[in-house]
């Protein structure tokens, strides 16, 4: 597979993320950890079927370490990503936890083979700014804590984390995203039995939310995501990655649940602008 189609398929992941906001709106009142159980078990179910076609022997060669490792990436994420806003759902969570496609960025230099240069981190820090007018446009819904700050804080360390070692796990096969999920769905079932009530969906329209959740954002995304992490250009999907905040907005707009407004230009704008200069560093670099 080529460095440019596998980068294309990452961002096919940030393009089903954008739909996030949408379909959890659409699954309430699920409560944030029964809804994780769920999708990720959807999730788990579509990564049966794309190991099918390899062969179910090729999760036997994976070790428990990267099991481990997926499984911990994932359900540690969402863990960090539903406490923090639970603790201070608040505009600047929002945005402490959208760090992480700027970490993935400045990790990468850290990676065999890979050349972090200036426009890279530059762009990165342009797109930031794009998402930041997004984010802290919509404002929040309760007073903030110092600890909600905090575990947003961890919860972008740990996405950025689990993105860029897995390009030092290249030779793992794509498949073994089906054993993070199905154990991600097994923790939160834990979890959500131990802290939260049980809620199911009101609706069909909520079923079908809760449905289109599990089979994009938090289904089929983590698939796309880990081929073009292991095989794309991280860097200018670390960049892209900022237009998932942007395009969720338009989302919302086009749904009728968020009005329009000049945030949304100017962060077009930056967003894009940072998107072209990492990529025309990548272009220069290759």
């Amino acid at each position: 597979m080529t460095r440019p189609r596998a980068t294309a398929i990452g961002f096919t992941a940030v393009l089903m993320w954008s739909l996030l906001a949408l379909f959890t709106i659409g699954s309430a009142p699920v409560p944030p950890l029964l809804l994780n159980a769920i999708c990720f078990g959807i999730g788990g179910v579509i990564g049966l079927v794309w190991t099918a076609r390899a062969g179910f022997g090729v999760l036997r060669g994976v070790g428990w370490k990267v099991y481990a490792f997926g499984t911990i990436g994932l359900f540690g994420y969402h863990f960090l990503y539903f406490t923090a806003f639970r603790l201070s759902p608040t505009a600047e969570t929002g945005l402490i936890a959208y760090l992480w496609p700027l970490f993935i960025v400045l990790l990468s230099g850290l990676l065999p083979g890979e050349r972090l240069r200036a426009p890279h981190v530059v762009g990165a820090l342009i797109a930031f700014a794009g998402a930041a007018v997004i984010v802290l446009g919509r404002g929040g819904d309760g007073e903030g804590s110092t600890l909600g700050l905090v575990l947003a804080f961890a919860c972008a360390l740990t996405w950025a984390g689990y993105s860029v070692l897995s390009r030092r796990l290249g030779e793992v096969p794509t498949e073994s995203v089906t054993v993070f999920c199905l154990a991600t769905a097994v923790l939160s079932v834990v979890a959500h039995l131990a802290l939260e009530e049980t809620v199911w969906p009101a609706d069909a329209m909520g079923w079908a939310a809760v449905l289109a959740l599990g089979i994009g954002p938090v289904g089929a995304a983590f698939f796309t995501w880990d081929i073009g992490m292991k095989r794309g250009d991280i860097q200018l999907l670390g960049v892209g990655s900022y237009a998932s905040p942007l395009l969720s907005t338009l989302a919302l707009v086009l749904a009728g649940i968020a009005e329009p407004s000049w945030t949304i230009a100017v962060a077009a704008v930056l967003i894009t602008a940072g998107a072209a200069l990492a990529a025309r560093a990548s272009a220069g670099r290759d």
